[in-house]
C-alpha cells in the first residue's frame, strides 16, 4: 500500500471513505472465497459426533460484525456443545474436548472434499483455524460454549441471573462467559448501516497502527473501539450517510476523555431486574472507561488490552493532522462521553453548563438566521402581494431561551392580513404556506442562501419546514414556519387577553371535531412569554428534563407515542412554583421531583391562570369540563383548549416507567452517596 498503509493520519478528510474502499475493506472476490470455505467448515462442525455433540455453531469476531480489515483479521466458531448445561460447566478443563474437536474436524472436511484454504492450528492451548486465500487471512478461534439462549433470540432476565450467580460460585472474571452471547453481539452489529461499519474498519485500522507503533500484536482486542464508534454514530448522527470525517473526529475526542467515558445499551439486558440492575450500576460506578458489551452486563471490554493513555496521545496526534488540513469549521458530531444517568446529583449543573448549554457563538448563529428569515417574510415574501404579514412572532426553544446545544431550530409564526379568523386559518393556511415555499425558492436565488425543504405528507400543510443553510451560518438551522390567525392583536407588556379572544375559540372547539390546542400557534407571543420570564436556572432544568426526554424519545418511539415535550416543559415549571419558587436551587432536588411527578401522571391536573382564569363565566364552565377529564390533565396555559397531559392520548405509561428507572439512577444522589431530597409538590392545582 505504500504510503497509505505508512500513516493513516496523513489521508486527507475528504478522501477517507476512498481509502476504506480501496484500501481497508477486503476484494470481492476474497470476501467469497473466504465465505464458501467457512460455510463448509461449519457444517463439518456441525457433523462432530459422538462426542462432543454440537447442537449449533454462532460465528462472532469481525468476520460476523462485518468489520475485517484487508489482509488479516479475526473471528470465532462458537461451538453450542450438548454437555454443557450450565455457565459453570464451561470452567472445567477444555483441552481434551479442543484436542477431539481438531481431530473429527479434519476427518469431517476431507470427507467434504475440502483440502486446501485453511489449516488447524493448536497453539497455547487453543484451538485456531487460519482461512486463507492468495491474499486475506482470517484467524478463527474455536470456543465450546453453554448455550444460555437455547431456542430464544431475546435473553430474560433469569438468563443473567444465572450467569451472576455462576460468576460468584466459579471465581470467573468479568466478561468470561460472554462468549455464550455471540449470538446477541451480532445480531446488535447486524442493524447498522454499511457506512458506519466503514468507520469502524478506519478506526481499527487506525489502532493497529497505533499497535504496531508500540509493538504489540494482536487481532482481537479492538472490539471497545467498535462499540464506541457506534456510540458515537447512534448518539452524534444515525444517518446512513455521513461525513466520514466528522465520524473520525468524533471517535477521537471521545478517546482524549476517555476518564469520563460511560458507554452501554440496554438492548438485551436493563435496570428493571433488581440483580441485573445491581451489576449494571457496580459496573457504570467503576473506574473510567467504562465500555459494557450490549451482550453481557459484566463485561467491561475497556478493560481488554488497551492502553488508554497511549491511545489518547495517539488521538491527538490525528486530530492534530485532521485540524491542520484546512477544513470548514464542522468539526465532529455533539456526542457526551458519559450519559446523564451516571451523573452524580451534585454534578448536574456542571453536565448543563459543559453539554446542554449552547455557546455565545452558537446562538449568535442562531439569532442571525432567524433574523433573516423573519425580515424575508416581513419584507420580501408578499411585497408583490395584497396580503399584509401583521407580525412575526419567534416562538420555540430559541425564542424561549432553553435551546439545547445538539441542534439548531426556530419557530416563526406569521400573522398574514388574510387569516382573519380561527375557521380561516383551518380552511386557508395549506395555500399560505405554498406561497411562502414558492417566494422561498425565488428568495434564494437572489441571495447566498440554501434552503432545504422538508416534503410534507399533508396537501394542505400547516407548517412550512425547510433548513437554512448561509456564508453566516456553519450549521443548517431547522425552521418551522407556522402561518396563523392574529388573535390577540397587538399585545401589550404585562397585559393578559380579553375574553372574547378565547371566548370564539371556545365555540368553536365545543360545536365541532377539533383537536385541543389546534390553534395554539396563535397564542405561541403567550406561550413564549411564560416561559421567557422565568429564572436562568430554571431554563437550564428545562434543558436537562428535555435532554432527559430525547433518551427517552430515542429508546421508546418504536414502542408508542410518547406526550409532547412541551408538557414537560410546564411539568417542570409547575414542579418549581410548588416546591421552590427561588432562582438558586438545588438541580438534583429538580429533577427527582420532576421525574416522580412523571410517574404519577395518572393524578396528575394542572393548570394556570395567567392568561384565563375562572371569573368570565364562559371560560369558568369550560375550565370545569376541561380539568374534570381524564388524567393527566395539563392545561396550556397560553391556550385552554389545549390539554397537553391529553388522558389516554399519548403514552405516559412509557415515560413513567423510563422515570421510575432514573430514580435509581446517580443523579438522584449528591456528592456523599445520599439520596436527594423530594420538593413537596401536590400532583394537582389546589
Amino acid at each position: 500500500m505504500g504510503n497509505w498503509e505508512s500513516q493513516v493520519s496523513s489521508v486527507p478528510a475528504p478522501q477517507l471513505g476512498e481509502f476504506v474502499q480501496s484500501h481497508l475493506k477486503p476484494s470481492e472476490p476474497c470476501r467469497k472465497q473466504i465465505e464458501l470455505t467457512v460455510e463448509t467448515i461449519c457444517a463439518a462442525l456441525k457433523e462432530i459426533q459422538p462426542f462432543p455433540v454440537v447442537q449449533s455453531v454462532a460465528m462472532g469476531g469481525s468476520y460476523s460484525r462485518e468489520t475485517i480489515l484487508r489482509n488479516h483479521s479475526d473471528g470465532t466458531f462458537v461451538l453450542f456443545l450438548d454437555h454443557l448445561a450450565k455457565f459453570q460447566d464451561q470452567k472445567k478443563i477444555q483441552q481434551e474436548i479442543l484436542d477431539i474437536i481438531g481431530q473429527q474436524l479434519k476427518t469431517r472436511l476431507l470427507a467434504l472434499g475440502l483440502t486446501d484454504g485453511y489449516q488447524i492450528l493448536r497453539l497455547g492451548g487453543e484451538l485456531n483455524i487460519e482461512v486463507s486465500t492468495r491474499w486475506q487471512t482470517v484467524s478463527f478461534k474455536v470456543l465450546p460454549a453453554f448455550n444460555a439462549l437455547g431456542f430464544s433470540e431475546n435473553p430474560s432476565p433469569w438468563i443473567y441471573r444465572d450467569l451472576k450467580r455462576a460468576m460468584d460460585e466459579t471465581s470467573a472474571y468479568p466478561g468470561e462467559f460472554s462468549v455464550c452471547f455471540e449470538e446477541l453481539r451480532k445480531k446488535f452489529f447486524s442493524k447498522y448501516p454499511r457506512k458506519l461499519k466503514d468507520l469502524i474498519l478506519l478506526i481499527k485500522y487506525w489502532y493497529q497502527q497505533c499497535q504496531k507503533k508500540w509493538g504489540i500484536s494482536s487481532l482481537f482486542s479492538g472490539y471497545a473501539l467498535e462499540l464506541l464508534t457506534v456510540y458515537a454514530w447512534e448518539q452524534g448522527c444515525g444517518a446512513e450517510d455521513f461525513d466520514m470525517a466528522q465520524g473520525v473526529r468524533t471517535v477521537l475526542g471521545l478517546i482524549e476523555q476517555k476518564d469520563l467515558l460511560c458507554v452501554y445499551w440496554t438492548v438485551n439486558y436493563d435496570f428493571e431486574d433488581e440483580t441485573v440492575r445491581n451489576v449494571l450500576l457496580q459496573q457504570l460506578r467503576s473506574q473510567r472507561p467504562v465500555i459494557l458489551d450490549p451482550a453481557d452486563p459484566t463485561n467491561n471490554v475497556s478493560r481488554q488490552g488497551i492502553s488508554w493513555p497511549r491511545l489518547k496521545e495517539e488521538a491527538g496526534l490525528w486530530l492534530s493532522s485532521l485540524k491542520q488540513s484546512g477544513e470548514a469549521p464542522r468539526l465532529s458530531w455533539n456526542v457526551l462521553p458519559a450519559p446523564l444517568f451516571m451523573t452524580p446529583g451534585h454534578l448536574l449543573d456542571k453536565f448543563i453548563k459543559d453539554f446542554l448549554q449552547p455557546n455565545k457563538d452558537f446562538l449568535d448563529q442562531l439569532h442571525r438566521a432567524v433574523d433573516d428569515i423573519c425580515t424575508f417574510l416581513k419584507e420580501d415574501c408578499f411585497r408583490h402581494s395584497t396580503t399584509k404579514v401583521q407580525k412575526v412572532i419567534k416562538g420555540g426553544s430559541a425564542a424561549k431561551g432553553t435551546t439545547l446545544k445538539t441542534g439548531s431550530d426556530a419557530d416563526l409564526v406569521v400573522f398574514p392580513s388574510t387569516l382573519q379568523s380561527y375557521t380561516s386559518q383551518r380552511n386557508e393556511r395549506g395555500r399560505v404556506v405554498q406561497e411562502i415555499r414558492r417566494q422561498l425558492e425565488v428568495w434564494q436565488q437572489k441571495t447566498q442562501f440554501e434552503v432545504t425543504f422538508e416534503m410534507s405528507k399533508w396537501k394542505a400543510p400547516r407548517v412550512l419546514s425547510f433548513s437554512l443553510k448561509s456564508k453566516n451560518v456553519n450549521e443548517s438551522v431547522d425552521f418551522d414556519v407556522l402561518p396563523a390567525f392574529n388573535a390577540l392583536g397587538q399585545l401589550h407588556s404585562g397585559s393578559t387577553p380579553r375574553p372574547q379572544v378565547y371566548a370564539g375559540l371556545i365555540d368553536l372547539y365545543k360545536s365541532s371535531d377539533l383537536q385541543g390546542g389546534e390553534f395554539s400557534t396563535c397564542f405561541t407571543e403567550l406561550q413564549r412569554n411564560f416561559i421567557l420570564s422565568r429564572p436562568a436556572k430554571l431554563k437550564n432544568l428545562i434543558r436537562l428534563m428535555k435532554h432527559w426526554y430525547k433518551q427517552c424519545e430515542r429508546k421508546l418511539k418504536s414502542k408508542g407515542s410518547l406526550p409532547p415535550k412541551y408538557a414537560l416543559e410546564l411539568l417542570t415549571v409547575y414542579a418549581w412554583e410548588q416546591g421552590s419558587g427561588s432562582e438558586s436551587f438545588d438541580t438534583a432536588e429538580g429533577f427527582r421531583t420532576v421525574l416522580d411527578l412523571v410517574t404519577k401522571y395518572q393524578q396528575l391536573c394542572i393548570f394556570w391562570n395567567v392568561n384565563y382564569n375562572f371569573e368570565d363565566e364562559t371560560m369558568r364552565t369550560f375550565l370545569l369540563t376541561q380539568i374534570q377529564k381524564t388524567r393527566p390533565v395539563i392545561l396550556d396555559p397560553a391556550d385552554p383548549t389545549g390539554d397537553v397531559g391529553g388522558g389516554d392520548r399519548w403514552c405516559w405509561h412509557l415515560l413513567a416507567k423510563e422515570a421510575r428507572q432514573w430514580l435509581s439512577s446517580l443523579c438522584m444522589r449528591d456528592g456523599a452517596g445520599n439520596p436527594v431530597q423530594l420538593w413537596n409538590v401536590p400532583v394537582r392545582v389546589i
